[in-house]
């Protein structure tokens, strides 16, 4: 999120580890691939390429259920899905209690949960270098179908996972059921959402950033506020090196109800900042670090997102740089764009926070995409033959004015800090002829219902059309319904048609003649067990942006 956490001044512990770690290649070197590549080995101890490789353990000698972390599929094409496990029989160890060996693990695909008709079966090699992580892209599958999988490693079975593909390229769907999630703190409270939202009926489940927080995870579970266990002291530190992000990983997907979520529905990923750091730009890290350090954390935290999410062989990192920017298709009905806002973007304008717009923050050479995704994002739009273009990304796209002076306050983090950035593309969604634009949300731990607009100091200017934010899973702790700037949010901003701080999720329907968005919401995170209700519901019509309450 754009506001600071208390926790981020502090200087990192682990800094003098990322010190010596970047001494051994020159400064120079690290800022190519190769050098972050060998400042990243040189750091966690890796072994050379291949070198583990060389030895095989067998399964049958794995002594406790090797598949603690759960299972997750994502990414669906119409003849393809990618499925993940990763094997850690003992998750908070940090070498998840397996020795460098790689392990064979077989993988089943089938049409039914019992796993009678078996569609595909294989097997794929965990390798120690990336923990034990399994990603297999299973190919010629049927589009538009559900299918089962589960993993097997010696004498233990993989819980089941339920995935699907997407429709065929050109077929004429009809509808699709979509679910976006966010900002889900370990230490501010329970998954109790996720665990709502594994039982909807969803296609797929967006994840737009904020999965993992960097921060410290005390012995309680923060907010959580643990009896029946003690978490270890490893927790209880800021995540700098790559050993840190790999075990808080394990620490968040130890939860039942992340497994649950991700066992139910294929998942679609993409990164915010407190994946590395919070607030980071490119290679600017939060609190100013020598660039050869930060990249190297950089470098650890890009590497453990991948091995612990399912995403295919090309958004697999190289140093400090991953492509996780793509697109999907759902049939004829969308097209997917999803944005990378943290990697590439110019640093924030004024030290960040909030601020007047001023020459700074309006410079058109300052971006939040860089370049190449800009024009990536705007070619992909003259291609476009779908109804809806939906694009899931990070950060508050719509103008937010923080307080009712005349020229007010906006997020220096937001695209309010980069209005320029922001301009190209609504103009470049203008001249490629886009009707039908959503864009998806997270970051802010808060609901919100924007109409986007042509001119967002006019509100008598054309819809261009919606922006769906999600609120946050547990970031924040309970919210309130109506957050104590709930008033001035809504009188500053007329395009904002809705605002609720509690924690949750938005599942939105497309359909061939409108959009809907639900907004669903729990009381508290803090203690389990809370109910899940819907909040607010919203329609926005196919050619006649602009959102309505239903």
């Amino acid at each position: 999120m754009s506001s600071a956490h208390p926790q981020s001044s502090q200087p990192s512990q682990h800094a003098p580890e990322l010190r010596a770690a970047a001494r051994h290649v020159g400064r120079r070197r690290f800022l190519t691939t190769t050098g972050a590549a060998a400042a990243l080995a040189f750091a966690v101890g890796l072994p050379a390429t291949g070198a583990a490789s060389a030895t095989e353990l067998d399964a049958r000698r794995i002594p406790h259920d090797p598949f603690t972390l759960g299972v997750a599929s994502g990414d669906p094409l119409p003849t393809s899905v990618l499925l993940w496990t990763r094997l850690a029989p003992r998750p908070f160890e940090a070498d998840g209690g397996l020795p460098l060996a790689r392990v064979t693990v077989h993988w089943e695909l089938a049409h039914d949960a019992r796993f009678r008709r078996i569609v595909r079966r294989g097997t794929a090699l965990a390798h120690p270098e990336f923990r034990h992580a399994v990603h297999v892209e299973v190919p010629h599958l049927d589009p538009g179908r559900e299918y089962h999988y589960r993993f097997r490693a010696g004498g233990w079975t993989s819980g089941t996972g339920r995935t699907r593909t997407a429709p065929a390229t050109g077929a004429a769907t009809s509808r699709l059921r979509l679910a976006a999630v966010s900002c889900q703190a370990y230490h501010d409270g329970y998954y109790t959402a996720l665990g709502h939202l594994a039982r909807e009926d969803v296609d797929v489940v967006f994840h737009l950033g904020d999965y993992l927080y960097e921060y410290a995870v005390d012995s309680a579970g923060g907010a959580r506020k643990y009896t029946d266990r003690v978490l270890p002291d490893l927790f209880n530190r800021e995540t700098v090196t790559l050993e840190d992000y790999r075990l808080r990983y394990a620490l968040y997907k130890s939860d039942p109800d992340l497994r649950a979520v991700h066992a139910a529905h294929p998942f679609v990923v993409t990164w915010d900042d407190h994946e590395t750091e919070n607030n980071y730009a490119d290679g600017v890290s939060e609190n100013e670090d020598p660039p050869e350090e930060f990249l190297l954390r950089r470098a650890a935290a890009y590497r453990a997102y991948w091995e612990h999410q399912p995403l295919r062989r090309t958004q697999r990192p190289h140093g400090p740089d991953a492509q996780l920017y793509r697109r999907l298709h759902w049939g004829r009905l969308a097209q997917f764009d999803v944005l990378d806002t943290r990697q590439y973007r110019s640093d924030q304008a004024y030290g960040d926070g909030a601020h007047v717009p001023g020459p700074e923050s309006d410079d058109p050479a300052r971006t939040i995409t860089g370049a190449t995704q800009e024009r990536w994002l705007i070619d992909g739009w003259r291609n476009s033959r779908a109804l809806w273009n939906v694009v899931p990304q990070q950060v508050t796209f719509s103008q937010r004015r923080l307080d009712l002076n005349p020229v007010a306050k906006l997020s220096m983090d937001a695209w309010d800090g980069y209005r320029a950035s922001r301009r190209r593309v609504l103009d470049g969604a203008g001249a490629a002829g886009i009707d039908n634009l959503m864009v998806l949300t997270g970051d802010v731990h808060v609901g919100y219902a924007f109409d986007i607009k042509a001119d967002f100091d006019d509100p008598s200017s054309k819809t261009l059309g919606t922006e769906i934010v999600a609120t946050s899973v547990t970031s924040g702790k309970d919210g309130s319904e109506k957050p104590s700037n709930w008033a001035t949010y809504t009188q500053a901003n007329s395009h904002l048609k809705f605002y609720d701080g509690r924690r949750g999720y938005v599942t939105v329907e497309l359909g061939r003649s409108q959009a809907r968005a639900d907004f669903r919401t729990v009381s508290a995170v803090t203690t389990p067990g809370a109910a899940i209700r819907t909040a607010a519901s919203f329609v926005t019509e196919v050619g006649d942006q602009g959102l309505r309450e239903v």
